[in-house]
């Protein structure tokens, strides 16, 4: 597992950023998918050697305006901006905000009475590791007949990686296999020591699935997005969802499903037996 995250990080954003968008000419004769190094460098005002520096983890401790002039350059939102100060931090070690907690199980109270408010929606309740920890009845009608429940507790990201039916269940299970390793690396990944026996027991179980993953995709999942789910009884659906984090020491967060379109809205309706238009498709 490498332990660069910094120079993965500004690697896979400099490659996700286009000339075009940058102001500089696209060219016809381009190798390197987004800026090239040079190109960052001149953006940013510093040297080709030190981007390089960076990106091989040879210096992971840049100064506060060299960050800020990268990320200016990279165009970078607020969460990015956030994630990549973290990593110059982890850099230094011997610190880690959870402070060996053990992942929490429990649920409280008023997290469980909302889930059981957000009605018929398709919600769940996940701590640090991907466990579920609590659902409503609409996430158990879609989740229960592809097997996503199973275990004790169920584990969304075993199941990705090591449950056959994930496959057949997600038709872009690439791109959630990502969120998943991107998931888990959020935070200080093999620093926390229940999270590394989790990572040390799916590099075992799905090999390189995972951990090819692990050397390649940053720890920044996306929040919000669409996955598609085939369904058994209910079809292809698309599912708008919305990442909820909970305050710190809940250390969990509340993933809710919503229909991206009216076919799905209706194949859920028929699915939890309520009147058609009861979960309204998400407007674009």
């Amino acid at each position: 597992m490498s332990d660069n995250e910094l120079g993965l990080f500004l690697r896979s954003r400099r490659e996700a950023v286009t000339p075009a968008e940058v102001g500089l000419p696209t060219g016809s004769r381009r190798r390197t998918p987004g800026l090239r190094r040079a190109e960052l460098a001149t953006l940013a005002g510093v040297s080709v050697e030190y981007v390089t520096r960076l990106e091989q983890g040879r210096d992971r401790r840049p100064s506060p305006p060299v960050l800020s002039a990268l990320a200016d350059a990279l165009r970078l939102g607020p969460a990015e901006r956030i994630h990549m100060h973290r990593l110059t931090k982890a850099a230094d070690g011997g610190f880690s905000c959870r402070g060996g907690a053990a992942p929490v199980r429990t649920v409280r109270p008023t997290v469980r009475a909302l889930l059981d408010r957000l009605g018929p929606a398709p919600a769940v309740l996940l701590n640090r590791l991907s466990e579920i920890l609590a659902c409503t009845r609409g996430y158990e009608r879609l989740a229960g007949p592809l097997g996503l429940l199973d275990g004790d507790p169920p584990n969304l990201a075993r199941y990705v990686f090591t449950d056959a039916r994930a496959r057949a269940a997600f038709p872009d299970w690439e791109l959630v296999a990502d969120q998943q390793v991107a998931a888990l690396k959020q935070g200080p990944f093999r620093a926390d020591a229940s999270v590394a026996m989790l990572a040390d027991e799916l590099t075992v179980t799905a090999g390189a699935a995972f951990a090819g993953r692990v050397e390649t995709v940053p720890g920044l999942p996306r929040s919000t997005g669409v996955t598609r789910l085939a369904h058994p009884e209910a079809g292809e659906l698309r599912l708008a969802y919305e990442t909820l984090d909970l305050p710190a020491d809940d250390d969990q967060r509340l993933l809710v499903h919503l229909p991206a379109d009216d076919a799905t809205s209706a194949a859920l309706d028929r699915l939890s037996g309520r009147r058609p238009g009861a979960l309204r498709a998400v407007s674009g």
